[in-house]
């Protein structure tokens, strides 16, 4: 039920879990395994003080940030219609924009509740149990940005449930997620950007299914351009040695990183306007605090 990004299977969630946490493989991809508290930022920190255990698996804080601080205007609305955890939803609401997010699972978006209790003074993220293929009736828009990391198909099954798209086999997750998107995007204001988060994933077979190409022809079919395509390189951990195995025995090359799309709705330079200035922070005395320790 479970899969590696080279197609090794496992029976058990858990198990999997376990080889995360040593680095012997991603969870999900989109992910970034932060060992302890003590190497993130602020709201980071909060986030895993929060969680029961550390080695916990969460959405980078720092690609939210700066996804948001880049493509929208303050106070922008933001449509999640993957939610999972409750990075994107709580660093939204620290940096003053209004989050969305749709989640099956009950238990995820309590979870996500809880959190949100803890690190959030004002204007709290809102997570709403649902399916996304009703998303349109769930959370109608509009909406200033559309921004998630989506299920990479059957890589990691997170439920039982039919309605769960990991649970389908990969032409009919391509069929909803592709719907999804078009359901999403129609919500998305005019000359409005939109960021997914994606990374390719192998079939049972070995073979890579293209992932990142059919999202990104997902969005052009609903009307958008993509715009910019960063890469976000993840944490190496055990890579070196297994793809040493796995290229000796089948010439697969290992693969840590995801890929940054990032897609415009209407005209790229009216989006760009409606952003305002790039919020960049106080980062000359950032610097100068970061020197001032190097130094000491």
């Amino acid at each position: 039920k479970y899969r590696t990004e080279d197609g090794k299977a496992f029976k058990s969630q858990s198990r999997l879990t376990a080889l995360a946490r040593t680095g012997n493989s991603r969870l999900s991809h989109g992910t970034t395994w932060v060992e302890g508290v003590e190497r993130t930022d602020e709201v980071s920190g909060k986030i895993l003080a929060a969680q029961p255990q550390s080695g916990t698996s969460i959405f980078d804080p720092v690609l939210c940030e700066l996804a948001y601080r880049w493509f929208t205007p303050p106070g922008a609305s933001v449509l999640d219609p993957f939610a999972g955890g409750s990075v994107r939803g709580i660093v939204a609401a620290t940096l003053g924009r209004r989050y969305t997010g749709i989640d099956l699972r009950a238990e995820q978006v309590a979870a996500n509740d809880a959190q949100a209790t803890e690190i959030c003074e004002d204007s709290p993220p809102r997570w709403i149990v649902g399916d996304s293929r009703q998303i349109d009736t769930l959370a109608p828009g509009p909406y200033d940005f559309v921004f998630s990391c989506p299920p990479y198909a059957d890589l990691e099954r997170y439920s039982d449930d039919p309605a769960d798209l990991s649970t389908l086999d990969y032409p009919a997750f391509l069929a909803e997620y592709r719907d999804i998107i078009a359901k999403s995007t129609a919500m998305l204001a005019p000359d409005s950007f939109a960021c997914f988060v994606v990374g390719d994933v192998r079939d049972p077979k070995g073979y890579y299914r293209n992932f990142v190409a059919d999202t990104i022809t997902a969005f052009c079919d609903a009307g958008l351009r993509l715009y910019n395509d960063a890469v976000l390189v993840t944490m190496v951990g055990s890579l070196p040695i297994r793809a040493g195995k796995q290229f000796a025995s089948g010439r697969k090359l290992g693969k840590t990183h995801q890929n940054v799309l990032v897609l415009v709705k209407g005209d790229a330079k009216k989006a760009t306007q409606r952003c305002g200035p790039v919020e960049t922070g106080d980062w000359q005395a950032a610097i100068e605090g970061w020197l001032d320790t190097e130094d000491a």
